[in-house]
């Protein structure tokens, strides 16, 4: 049995938008949409940085409720109807409804007038993952989020970068964040962040090369962790899928800084910026906590 496809015309989710905002008595400015039939959309993290998100659904994310539940969104207030065309919704808190499986035209409509509308930069290691990965400090990770320039629709590789995939993802979560782990510790955790997020745009890779790249969205800036032994192969191989990709290299070791721009260079791409980052600060008990201070090289392809 085909199962039918589920799609909301412009005209049927306005006039869910129109309903809702009606039985709130707000402004449709103030809610965000978000269809998530047939696509894959990162639903938590929307939920932690809007007020009032209309969410269209379908099969696609079928334990949607469940997932929101387990993330700690339990106690927000929901209105859930069903059809494509504005009928009565059923008022109740997200726990009451979090074994439902969601598999018709549905539309939920969340509600929590304490959430932050706003992206924060580098959330905090503790609430990502344990195990045997060790994050770059948040601190750091704004700087290197700030030097992404990432938009909502865009599509980034990144080599060994586990917390800054996870918040990559959140920024374009309408794009592709591509995670490049040959480690295996790193890739079950990457796993686990995903999962924990809730972020659906992200592709979890284990190596670079051409056949595993090749049926893959094409990424427009890359993140490289860098080590000795692959960063000149990665920088190949990604200059084959995009020959005008932007580099952004981090690393912690002198003799990968002192060959990078030669590196870069025989391959016609050009170091347009070379900084470092150095946090200082004290903890609770006013001790000096020493973090390592990575260098960040930007490389773009020579016109």
């Amino acid at each position: 049995m085909i199962e039918e496809k589920i799609e909301f015309s412009n005209s049927q989710m306005l006039k869910w938008m129109g309903y809702v905002a009606d039985m709130q008595d707000v402004t449709p400015e103030k809610i965000k949409l978000l269809n998530t039939c047939g696509k894959r959309r990162n639903v938590l993290a929307t939920i932690a940085t809007h007020k009032r998100i209309l969410i269209f659904a379908d099969s696609t994310h079928a334990n949607m409720l469940y997932k929101c539940w387990e993330a700690g969104y339990g106690d927000y207030e929901m209105y859930y109807g069903e059809g494509y065309e504005p009928s009565e919704m059923k008022h109740c808190h997200i726990s009451d409804m979090m074994d439902i499986s969601i598999s018709g035209p549905t539309v939920i409509f969340i509600v929590n007038e304490n959430t932050r509308e706003s992206m924060i930069f580098g959330m905090k290691n503790e609430n990502f993952s344990s195990g045997s990965v060790k994050y770059v400090g948040h601190e750091i990770r704004s700087v290197i989020m700030n030097k992404l320039e990432l938009d909502n629709c865009d599509t980034a590789l990144m080599v060994s970068a586990e917390s800054i995939v996870i918040e990559a993802s959140m920024v374009a979560y309408e794009g592709v964040i591509i995670a490049a782990e040959r480690d295996g510790g790193s890739l079950r955790a990457m796993e686990e962040n995903v999962s924990k997020f809730g972020v659906h745009n992200v592709e979890i890779i284990s190596d670079l090369k051409d056949e595993t790249l090749a049926g893959l969205p094409v990424p427009r800036v890359a993140f490289i962790v860098a080590t000795r032994e692959n960063i000149e192969k990665d920088i190949e191989s990604l200059l084959k899928i995009n020959p005008e990709i932007k580099f952004i290299i981090y690393t912690l070791e002198l003799n990968i800084l002192a060959d990078i721009k030669e590196i870069m260079n025989r391959h016609g791409v050009q170091a347009t910026e070379v900084m470092q980052i150095t946090v200082s600060k004290t903890d609770k008990n006013s001790v000096f906590v020493a973090q390592p201070s990575p260098w960040l090289i930007t490389g773009e392809v020579i016109k």
